[in-house]
């Protein structure tokens, strides 16, 4: 047996390593393994994509091959695409919300890229798991369009699916030469974002099939960084074959799980069923409770990444052991025992080893059940019995559809699907955003598991408003878009699970229960931007620009869009609770627990600065136009900030600010 390495490390620590390991774990992009003269493999920083990620394309990156492996046309454009703040907003939707004022759930309705974007500041770092089912590739038409140029203004013309000329967005098809790179370019910013969102301890989970699997896996990689990978799972989607397969009649689907960190990461056990309590017996009547026999064997690749048990330092486990009837036994077939010789011993003398009735069989180890009721580590593959099928999701779709049910979403997920991912990571307070939305069932999914557990874990779903086909049944019944079906989902499940509740006499026990959602849709931004003008425009033009952005708020807009556009840009959660208060003599908005004071009447006076000054709020918002060009009360408030904040620190400080 090899003895431990016992050695004491006398360097000192590596500053240039430990300021590597850090930037790897803000972009593990940009570091790429290639072969020194020695044939070692080392790990190398690509100076130029790192400064492509922070925004500054080089000559040198933009002449640069394109190659197999992580790069694919368009990919340049993908990171440059990324970079592109929005300008764009979210409007609230109070008619189509469910409890608007006091939930924590939110349900965005847009482009699901351009909202990642808008999300950025108020909930970076702040998400614990994602969850999404995006677009397969299955040679069909993808709705997400393959053009990097596109503006909130050519959304809003295919949030209908059409373009300017008429056509239907982005089909896909096989036979065309950019089959998998259409889909790679869109899906890469949409990960690249959402990685920002995850908290250090988050994670994400992808659902896949077999065309796209070994891409996303490699695409991960270079986002999460490959030492984040966590898992393959393999779903049984389905429980009977095909028969018109023309080869396999497949059965299952993939879910990828990557970490933001790996080490931060804790994957939970799941609780155990009754069925495997039966598992577990006393056959030599052990006074420590009954027990299930286990192997004590495994193989010689440890299975970290494929390397040998004496690569990893733990030396091959290969001694010979002796039975109580005398026999001896060694593995054999590329197999080792798990324990050192020493341990073997330890814990044959106390009676954990099991050598059969009557003691000749080959050793196994006796696990007890009392020493693993706090619950089973879950194994990756996932069977219909435990988490469902294709088919019961569309069951459960139809028992809240059943007066107008029509097959939108032909290959939904389970609702207990998402609830084991939610077993698996999440705690009460959680957040987890699901941005590729589709039928909401990780809403529904999210409202079960909180009712389970007695927990609170909220949510975000984006979706984007694609059209259904008029000749449905559901169209007929007034539901236009995916993102409406999926809003009336939530709506209707939210109410079975109260009337469920009600009729156990158990809804007061869940007093905290959101079954709530707040609506939110992407749109232009409320406050017109100044654009640059163009070297040839004319005196007149020029003018007519200025004077258009003199008045630079959008008339239609309620003071409800206006309060929410700047919750989001000054890094607030949509989900904050709002107070309207009083302060010498004017209405403003308090946001939270005095974290913004925001003010959207149309005169600012030096009474309203002074009880500004005097509440001591972080943040302190209003409009220009409420100074009606007084320059002098402007300039004068800000001196009156300027000399609050003189020698204070963090949030004694009042950030003060004008739109």
């Amino acid at each position: 047996m090899t003895s431990p390495n016992t050695e004491m490390d006398g360097s000192s620590l590596s500053i240039s390593e430990q300021r590597k390991n850090e930037l790897k774990q803000l972009f593990p992009g940009v570091f790429t393994e290639t072969l020194n003269e020695a044939g070692e493999v080392q790990s190398s920083l690509d100076f130029e994509r790192l400064k492509a990620e922070l925004g500054e394309f080089s000559e040198i990156y933009d002449n640069r091959r394109e190659r197999y492996g992580m790069d694919w046309p368009g990919k340049r454009d993908s990171l440059r695409l990324i970079q592109e703040p929005s300008r764009a907003t979210l409007k609230p939707c109070r008619e189509e919300s469910v409890d608007f004022d006091t939930t924590e759930n939110l349900f965005i309705e847009g482009d699901n890229l351009e909202v990642l974007k808008l999300l950025q500041k108020s909930y970076y770092g702040q998400v614990k798991m994602i969850y999404i089912d995006p677009p397969y590739n299955t040679g069909k038409e993808f709705i997400y369009p393959d053009n990097f140029s596109e503006s909130l203004d050519t959304y809003l013309q295919y949030a209908g699916l059409k373009d300017s000329a008429g056509r239907t967005f982005s089909t896909n098809t096989a036979n065309e030469g950019r089959f998998h790179t259409k889909w790679l370019n869109m899906m890469f910013p949409r990960l690249y974002l959402a990685r920002n969102l995850l908290r250090e301890d988050g994670v994400i989970f992808i659902s896949i099939d077999d065309n796209e699997v070994e891409n996303l896996r490699r695409m991960c990689d270079e986002i999460f960084g490959e030492e984040n990978f966590v898992a393959t799972v393999i779903w049984q989607k389905a429980y009977s074959p095909r028969n018109n397969a023309p080869f396999f009649s497949e059965s299952h689907d993939y879910i990828l799980c990557y970490a933001r960190a790996i080490d931060n990461v804790t994957i939970k056990r799941l609780e155990s069923s009754e069925e495997q309590r039966k598992r577990y017996t006393n056959r030599d009547g052990d006074l420590r409770g009954d027990w299930k026999a286990g192997d004590m064997t495994v193989s010689l690749v440890s299975g970290q990444r494929g390397r040998t048990y004496q690569e990893t330092g733990k030396g091959a486990n290969l001694y010979e052991v002796v039975s109580p009837s005398g026999k001896k036994f060694k593995p054999s077939g590329g197999r080792c025992w798990v324990y050192g010789e020493d341990k073997f011993l330890q814990l044959d003398s106390e009676n954990r080893i099991w050598w059969g009735e009557h003691g000749e069989n080959l050793p196994s180890f006796k696990r007890f059940w009392n020493e693993i009721e706090g619950g089973q580590v879950c194994q990756t593959i996932w069977s219909y019995r435990d988490v469902g099928h294709n088919q019961s999701a569309s069951k459960e779709l139809k028992a809240l559809f059943e007066d107008y049910f029509s097959p939108v979403f032909p290959t939904p997920k389970p609702i207990s699907l998402v609830e084991r991912m939610l077993e698996l990571v999440c705690d009460d307070g959680d957040l987890f955003l699901d941005f590729f939305s589709g039928s909401a069932t990780s809403a529904i999914a999210s409202q079960y598991f909180n009712v389970k557990k007695d927990v609170n874990v909220s949510y975000i779903q984006i979706q984007l408003p694609e059209a259904i086909e008029k000749s449905s049944e559901v169209f007929q019944a007034g539901l236009r878009t995916i993102a409406d079906v999926s809003k009336e989902r939530i709506r209707r499940a939210g109410k079975k699970i109260r009337t469920e509740l009600e009729a156990k006499l158990d809804f007061d026990d869940h007093q905290n229960l959101d079954l709530g959602f707040k609506v939110l849709k992407l749109d232009k931004s409320n406050f017109k931007q100044w654009q640059a003008p163009s070297k040839d425009v004319s005196e007149q033009e020029l003018i007519q620009q200025m004077e258009l952005n003199v008045d630079h708020v959008d008339p239609n807009a309620s003071q409800e869009d206006l309060l929410y556009e700047l919750l989001l840009k000054a890094g607030l959660m949509p989900t904050e609770r709002l107070e309207i208060i009083a302060l010498a003599g004017h209405s403003l908005f308090k946001v939270g627990d005095d974290s913004l004071y925001i003010y959207l009447g149309k005169n600012v006076d030096q009474a309203l600065i002074d009880a500004v000054l005097q509440a001591k709020p972080e943040q302190f918002i209003c409009l220009d136009k409420a100074f009606h060009g007084n320059d002098q009360l402007k300039a004068n408030a800000v001196k009156n900030f300027a000399h609050f904040n003189q020698g204070k620190l963090g949030f004694d400080r009042i950030e003060f600010k004008t739109v």
